[in-house]
């Protein structure tokens, strides 16, 4: 759990996506969720930031820890993580998902 304090303002949310080639479950994200994300907002509270899942860290993304699995979506406010979603469960399951890591920073955003 990250030490963010939760309920502050919110800061630069965003959504950082980890994938690598060839990833199946980051493929039907892509399919299910990807061209509605831009438009959704979720997307204007929390834009997507996509990363290899094996390229370095740039100095500006505190993680809690380092991600192993793909996809993995990590919410961060600041460029310090808030949250995590490990795989993706499917639409009917993501959105809440990532809904509740939102309603962290901000309710409002969300609402």
């Amino acid at each position: 759990m990250s030490t963010a304090p939760h309920g502050a303002a919110a800061g630069q949310l965003s959504l950082v996506m980890f994938e690598e080639a060839g990833c199946v479950w980051c493929a039907r994200w892509d399919a299910e969720i990807g061209p509605a994300y831009p438009h959704t907002t979720e997307a204007k509270a929390a834009p997507l930031e996509r990363r290899d899942i094996h390229a370095p860290l740039p100095e500006t993304l505190h993680l809690d820890s380092p991600p192993h699995f793909t996809p993995t979506f990590v919410l961060t406010d600041d460029g310090v993580e808030v949250g995590r979603i490990e795989g993706y469960p499917g639409p009917d399951f993501f959105w809440p998902m990532l809904d509740e890591l939102i309603a962290r920073v901000d309710p409002a955003l969300v609402n």
